[in-house]
C-alpha cells in the first residue's frame, strides 16, 4: 500500500503563502541550489504526485517550459523534467483533462477514489495543496508531513491546513538542516488508516 505525504514549504508559524497566489514563490522562501537538489531527489523518488487544481495549474504553467529553458540553472531544468514526466493525479471538480502524464479525478467520491489509489500504489504519493491535504487528513488517509521550514514568521496568510481544529499527533521520522536556516522535518501521522481499514 502507498502512503500520502503532504510536502510543503512553510514559515515558522506554519503559513504556506503570505498573500493569495504567491503559490510557493514568495520572497520569504530561501530556496538555493542545495535545497532544490533535495527537492529533486525526493520528487524523483515519489511513486505518484496528487495535486489539487490550484497547485497543479501553477506547476503546469511553469515546469514543462522550464525543463527546456537554457537560461535556468540545471537544477531547475531537472525538476521541470521530473515534474513533467512523473505520473500525476489532478483532483478537480472543474477540469476533466490534463496533459503531462496526468489523470484527472473529481466528483463527490474523490476521496474514496484517492483511498483506492493509495491501496493500489506501492511507495510514497506526494500531496500538493492545503485543501486536498485537509480532506485527506479528515478522512484519516494522510500518512506523513514533509515540511521545509523557512526562518521567517509571516503573521498572516494561508495556513498549512484549512479549517482543521483537532490535535494531530505526529512522530518525527527524519530531520535535516540546510543553508540559510531552512530545516526539514518528516513526520508520520499517528491516526492514519492502515491497509484494510479504509
Amino acid at each position: 500500500m502507498g502512503h500520502f505525504v503532504y510536502w510543503m514549504n512553510v514559515s515558522l508559524d506554519l503559513r504556506i503563502e503570505q498573500v493569495p497566489g504567491d503559490n510557493g514563490a514568495g520572497e520569504w522562501l530561501r530556496i538555493d541550489e542545495q535545497l532544490h537538489r533535495e527537492f529533486n531527489a525526493r520528487a524523483r523518488a515519489l511513486a505518484l504526485m496528487v495535486q489539487g487544481r490550484v497547485v497543479y495549474e501553477t506547476m503546469e504553467e511553469y515546469w514543462p517550459r522550464a525543463r527546456e529553458d537554457a537560461s535556468l540553472p540545471d537544477v531547475m531544468r531537472e525538476y521541470g523534467e521530473i515534474w513533467t514526466t512523473a505520473p500525476k493525479v489532478l483532483v478537480s471538480r472543474t477540469r476533466h483533462t490534463a496533459g503531462h502524464n496526468t489523470r484527472v479525478i473529481g466528483g463527490d467520491d474523490a476521496i474514496e477514489q484517492l483511498a483506492a489509489l493509495r491501496a493500489e500504489t506501492d511507495g510514497a504519493i506526494g500531496v500538493g495543496g492545503a485543501t486536498l491535504a485537509t480532506q485527506l487528513l479528515r478522512a484519516g488517509l494522510l500518512d506523513e508531513l514533509l515540511l521545509f521550514t523557512h526562518p521567517t514568521i509571516l503573521g498572516f496568510g494561508r495556513p498549512l491546513f484549512d479549517d482543521y481544529d483537532l490535535p494531530i499527533d505526529l512522530d518525527l521520522l527524519e530531520q535535516r538542516s540546510f543553508e540559510h536556516g531552512v530545516t526539514m522535518h518528516r513526520y508520520s501521522v499517528r491516526d492514519a488508516k492502515k491497509a484494510g481499514s479504509c
